[in-house]
């Protein structure tokens, strides 16, 4: 499907004839005509750099990016942004509240399938004004298959820095500096930047081993789970005090010998205890060596975290004797894998990953249950001061809560939930003490009551404070009777509850062989509703603007889910670089919308929708059709079926105008309408076919 502009009298979008429309084409645009595209974006013609494929715009060198910028924003402004001792204001720091984040148009980015954050910016440049915040994926060491979600340690990620960033600019020697910088200059760009905020680590990360007491233990011997009493992180700590003694201490012999003092962080920093246990920072290689070494040493008493669950119960483990559930790692250390004892429909065991313990146990947790009356406070401070400090440290303006549909109470949600009813909602809490605009993106996926989560998702997500949430349009067909039923639906929840639902295009861990069918056509559909459905949020992954249909699985090497770990064998194993699409007809189209979006998207601001055509909560109508409730200035109408030309679309009572003036459309035959008797017909619309009109009053 190639999308055609309607000329207009004016010729309000004439330029869009310079587009190219295959990939080869992108391609040769940029090698002779980048300095054209560039001089659009550095002198505010446009707000990105027209007809630039992501996969071109990561290769664009160092001192070519600093040219492009300081020509858009000014020598000094750039010098400003290069220093990561300063903090370029936000686009949303003077906000008193969240509700910015409501409305927010969001690029979610797996900064492993670009190398390093200084290409965040360079891809940065491909976004228009409309898409204007970035989230960055888990940021943090990784540890068991480098899985970005099972962080090592609170040490920024090594694999991300730039060397070619920090030869132009030697006072750039660190990641965590370039990431300041970074944060910077998209903040320069008018972007704003969020963080992953997990509730749990790696299985045997530093901040575990540190920190026994954050953690719940288990005491495994071959099939059997042997002890998993509420204070066996006592016995944990006195090994890793035995193997101190035995091995001796990295940087200092002279360390508290008491395990009350040595894990006691207002008596012995959890700093100098790091480098007691693993050494110094800088030294990564040889701090992953020592932490294998503890391991060794825990694992032969069979001590190991309990691992991190989904959806209910959440609690009652035993050890899974399948064969298959069996992994021995390159040190010979042989795992298994744990299951939920009587699982539901939705029970997942994570095994190379700890849930911070938040609560204390019942009855010493013989029967695996939590006790919700009793915080430990201790851990709640711990965690929230940590995300704190990265939000200061690098000027984050949100978080998104990875596993925010975690809710383990049986009898669901409480009627007024305190602070302490859920860890994202006390860091969103902390962090807004500081930053008051600090917006909250929950990942869930509003599931029916007691499958992802006790009782009612929706409750919860109010009961925590969610700004906005995820939503699962991203793993459904466009079109289909469940994505229209359910789009329905989240549009309603956008106006009856306090957290708005993203309309999601895709995500980084969605685009999986798993769910190719839902993106095998009607792409173009998904941005044209997410860009123009202007009070709701919107969430994209990058490599969505050029990937290509894949009737069939393409090589791993193609999808981003599988850059969110690292594996060298196996299925999910991959051998080379993300490799991006070729498809040019799509980037072609999307450039179109974003262009559009240009003139557009300023016009409708975060206006609520007034509909014309209601989604239909029986997913059986699927054109829909609307406009903005204050200013009316546009309509947009779409044809959600894929397969199907729409009968006569006519509207009712739509508005009081003389004419409305057709600026786009996916077909040429459109054309301008003159109202009758306040009746619009607008003719039928072919199968996935999206009109913009204007109203001329």
């Amino acid at each position: 499907m190639t999308l055609v502009l309607k000329k207009t009298k004016d010729h309000f979008y004439t330029t869009f004839m310079n587009i190219p429309e295959h990939y080869d084409d992108f391609q040769h645009y940029w090698t002779n005509h980048q300095q054209e595209a560039i001089t659009a974006f550095s002198t505010q013609k446009h707000s990105f750099i027209v007809n630039l494929l992501p996969e071109e715009a990561v290769k664009i060198p160092a001192v070519q990016l600093l040219y492009i910028l300081e020509k858009r924003f000014g020598q000094a402004d750039l010098y400003q942004a290069l220093n990561p001792n300063n903090s370029i204001e936000s686009p949303v720091q003077k906000n008193t509240d969240t509700s910015w984040f409501k409305t927010v148009n969001m690029v979610g980015i797996n900064v492993r399938t670009i190398g390093s954050f200084f290409n965040v910016v360079k891809y940065a440049l491909t976004l228009p004004q409309a898409q204007s915040s970035i989230h960055l994926l888990p940021i943090w060491e990784c540890g068991v298959v480098a899985s970005l979600y099972g962080m090592a340690s609170w040490n920024i990620n090594p694999e991300f820095f730039d060397a070619e960033l920090a030869q132009y600019f030697p006072h750039l020697n660190t990641v965590e500096k370039q990431l300041k910088v970074v944060s910077n200059l998209l903040h320069l760009m008018g972007k704003t930047v969020g963080m992953d905020v997990i509730p749990h680590t790696d299985r045997y990360s530093e901040v575990a081993l540190a920190n026994p007491h954050f953690f719940e233990w288990l005491q495994r011997r071959e099939f059997e789970i042997t002890d998993h009493a509420a204070n066996l992180h006592e016995k944990v700590q006195e090994l890793i005090l035995d193997f101190l003694a035995q091995f001796g201490g990295v940087s200092a012999d002279d360390y508290p010998k008491e395990k009350e003092v040595f894990f006691d962080n207002r008596l012995f920093a959890e700093e100098k205890r790091l480098q007691v246990l693993f050494g110094e920072k800088e030294h990564l290689e040889r701090r992953n060596q020592r932490r294998n070494q503890l391991i060794n040493h825990l694992f032969a008493e069979g001590y190991e975290p309990v691992p991190a669950t989904m959806a209910p119960p959440y609690r009652g483990l035993e050890v899974d004797k399948r064969e298959e559930a069996k992994t021995v790692d390159a040190d010979g250390r042989v795992w298994r894998d744990f299951i939920i004892s009587k699982p539901e429909e939705m029970s997942r065991v994570f095994g190379p990953l700890a849930r911070f313990k938040l609560y204390e146990s019942l009855n010493d947790n013989a029967d695996w249950e939590i006790d919700f009356s009793k915080p430990r406070y201790e851990v709640w401070s711990y965690t929230a001061e940590k995300y704190l400090g990265f939000a200061r440290d690098y000027n984050f303006d949100f978080m998104r809560g990875d596993m925010s549909h975690v809710q383990l109470r049986k009898e669901g949600t409480p009627e007024n939930p305190d602070l302490y009813y859920d860890i994202h909602k006390y860091i969103k809490h902390e962090i807004c003490q500081h930053r008051p605009y600090f917006g909250y993106f929950a990942e869930s996926f509003l599931a029916p009551p007691n499958t992802m989560a006790y009782g009612v998702e929706e409750d919860h997500l109010e009961g925590s404070d969610a700004d906005s949430t995820l939503g699962d349009l991203q793993s459904m067909v466009l079109g289909s009777e469940i994505f229209v039923s359910s789009f329905a639906r989240y549009h309603h929840l956008l106006t009856t509850r306090k957290f708005a639902p993203n309309f999601t295009i895709i995500t980084a861990d969605k685009d999986d062989p798993r769910f190719d069918e839902f993106y095998l056509k009607g792409n173009e559909v998904r941005m044209f509703m997410a860009l123009f459905l202007a009070d709701m949020p919107t969430y994209m992954s990058l490599g969505f603007e050029q990937r290509d249909p894949h009737p069939t699985p393409a090589p791993n090497e193609h999808y981003t889910k599988l850059y969110v770990f690292q594996l060298s064998e196996g299925p999910k194993a991959t051998k080379t670089k993300f490799q991006w699409g070729k498809n040019g007809e799509l980037f072609h189209n999307l450039t179109i919308l974003r262009k559009i979006s240009e003139s557009v998207c300023p016009t409708l601001g975060n206006q609520s929708t007034r509909w014309l055509i209601e989604p239909d909560f029986a997913g059986q109508k699927k054109v829909i059709a609307w406009t903005q409730t204050e200013n009316r200035t546009y309509l947009f109408i779409v044809n959600m079926d894929l397969e199907n030309k729409s009968s006569e679309v006519v509207l009712e009572n739509a508005v009081e105008l003389n004419k409305l003036e057709n600026i786009y459309s996916t077909h040429p035959s459109t054309e301008n309408i003159v109202p009758s008797q306040n009746q619009i017909n607008v003719g039928s619309l072919d199968a996935g076919e999206c009109r913009i009109y204007r109203y001329h009053h």
